[in-house]
């Protein structure tokens, strides 16, 4: 009989070491649980859909937008006006030419074709062109108006220029349409592959 007894005791010691196992290990799984550092803002940035998109009056936009877009990873679209702009729409010593009547006039929305990829579906929109009296073409401003889905977006430009900064089209615009998250642009004129990357991580 004793030794059914201790057969006994021993049986409880282990039922009673198991049940305080279990509980030390539950606790430190939920220990492990709540110290764990959560990555969802790094896994937010990796994730974040680009788009590329310009206006290219003579095709050195479109070159500079096409490099960014292969450097970057990012969609390509173009803003295609419905009438393209000829060598002489393009004379800014002409003061009646297309390009200077439209510049002059803060009011002027070229029209454009019907745009090929749907903003609701990217977190960053680039916009990029030549600059023209300073600032941006017009058919930027027809862009961003025929695109409410910007709203709340970062969006950024970029540029090529025969000698004007980004300054003040970027101060410009800015002003201008408040509900988009502006981020500096870039002038692409010189910019070499680091600088763009650099400036994609400011912007992202």
């Amino acid at each position: 009989m004793g030794a059914f007894y201790n057969n006994i005791i021993i049986i409880n010691k282990q039922k009673q070491f198991m049940k305080r196992l279990t509980i030390i290990l539950a606790a430190l799984s939920l220990c492990f649980a709540a110290c764990t550092p959560k990555n969802n803002n790094t896994e937010e940035q990796t994730e974040k859909k680009v788009l590329v998109t310009y206006f290219s009056a003579t095709g050195t936009t479109r070159a500079a937008a096409e490099r960014l877009a292969a450097l970057t990873g990012a969609d390509l679209a173009a803003i295609v006006p419905e009438q393209e702009y000829t060598e002489a729409d393009l004379n800014y010593m002409d003061s009646t030419s297309r390009s200077s009547v439209e510049m002059k006039d803060p009011a002027s929305r070229p029209a454009m074709k019907a745009f090929e990829a749907n903003v609701a579906d990217y977190d960053v929109v680039l916009i990029g062109f030549p600059i023209w009296w300073n600032t941006a073409p017009t058919i930027i401003n027809t862009f961003i108006e025929a695109n409410p889905a910007l709203a709340g977006k970062t969006v950024a430009f970029f540029a090529t220029s025969g000698g004007s900064n980004l300054d003040n089209a970027d101060q410009v615009f800015k002003g201008q349409y408040t509900e988009l998250v502006w981020q500096k642009g870039l002038l692409m004129n010189d910019a070499t592959d680091s600088t763009i990357t650099s400036w994609m991580n400011t912007v992202k």
